[in-house]
């Protein structure tokens, strides 16, 4: 689908926007058929957090869960019900969406105790959006056909900025009809739609693309590494790279990152380790050889170990390139020494 036009989202969105009913439970959403949908999302995040206050923005009402309550309070008030469970969202909502950190936390949130898909209603519609791995969005999605529950898989590309300033691309798994009913809130939280397909081609795109994000991530940092070790200034190296077709255009926002051996997170490192592991896994089922991207991942492993988790993920850069360069008062860290020889490590 090719990106919509202002013209077309801001048509949309004064198409969406309506008065609040604040003694409503969330703000009812006509479906083509008419029927009145309430709406709730659960995972309040880095990124669900901000999605969520798009809604909100848009004049949308919703009933929201997250396991620290704490995360929830910016968007509680006339627009924003707090529930005490999964399970208590997935009574008062027709819609729901889900942004959780990974598989396991879905699987919870979903079957667990207090989890909400025994309690969505007939022909209720589940979002996630969720980074996962496509078999696991297709087991989702037949656990909720089981329930007469209708699945769509949407995950995002775009870190916390874009999150915040409603400019996310959703690769969606679903069918045509399902993507429909959703379409006027998706624009709401992004500018961009992509139908992949059935359930979890929005998931394996999202996978294809995080797996070049993270050993794009990680070569760049070792090509500096081989770069100043040669003598090179990190500034020569950042003006002649930087914009070059070598270099992944992502690259040129993670400077100031670098530069400022300030890692501040949009995208936390240990969740680009797990969307890495995730590749491997559906590789491993799919019979597919990926030597690269399973060395990278335990490369994030490596530096998840060194303290570097929930710093953003280009923090690899000072976990395989660091050599003298650390902030003032702080002792250099040495480059990272890795095994002449070892077994590659296999999915777990």
């Amino acid at each position: 689908m090719n990106r919509n036009s202002s013209p077309q989202r801001d048509e949309s969105k004064k198409m969406m926007i309506g008065s609040v009913d604040h003694d409503a439970l969330a703000t009812p959403v006509r479906s083509e058929k008419g029927i009145k949908m309430k709406i709730g999302f659960i995972g309040l995040g880095i990124m669900g957090s901000r999605m969520a206050a798009n809604l909100q923005k848009q004049g949308y009402s919703l009933v929201v869960f997250n396991r620290t309550r704490a995360k929830a309070e910016p968007l509680l008030g006339p627009c924003g019900r707090f529930a005490d469970s999964p399970a208590k969202v997935a009574e008062q909502v027709d819609l729901l969406f889900t942004m959780l950190a990974h598989p396991d936390a879905v699987e919870q949130a979903a079957l667990g105790s207090d989890g909400f898909l025994d309690c969505l209603r007939p022909n209720a519609l589940w979002v996630d959006c969720s980074s996962v791995n496509p078999s696991f969005s297709k087991k989702t999605a037949a656990e909720a056909a089981r329930r007469k529950v209708h699945f769509v898989d949407a995950p995002v590309t775009g870190s916390a900025p874009a999150a915040a300033e409603a400019k996310l691309t959703f690769w969606v798994g679903a069918e045509s009809a399902d993507l429909e009913r959703i379409r006027p809130l998706l624009l709401c939280m992004g500018d961009k739609i992509v139908h992949c397909g059935g359930h979890g081609a929005g998931t394996s795109l999202k996978m294809v693309i995080n797996l070049l994000l993270g050993t794009g991530m990680a070569a760049f940092a070792e090509a500096m590494a081989l770069g100043e070790s040669l003598g090179l200034s990190s500034k020569l190296l950042f003006d002649s790279l930087l914009g070059a077709p070598v270099v992944a255009p992502f690259l040129a926002s993670k400077r100031n990152k670098i530069d400022n051996r300030n890692y501040e997170v949009e995208f936390p490192l240990r969740w680009m380790q797990k969307d890495m592991h995730l590749a491997t896994m559906s590789a491993y089922e799919t019979g597919v050889a990926m030597p690269l991207t399973n060395i990278a991942k335990e490369m994030y492993r490596l530096a998840m170990r060194e303290g570097d988790a929930a710093e953003d993920f280009s923090a690899i850069y000072e976990f395989l390139a660091g050599n003298g360069h650390s902030p003032p008062g702080t002792a250099p860290r040495s480059p990272v020494q890795l095994p002449r020889a070892s077994k590659m490590a296999e999915p777990s």
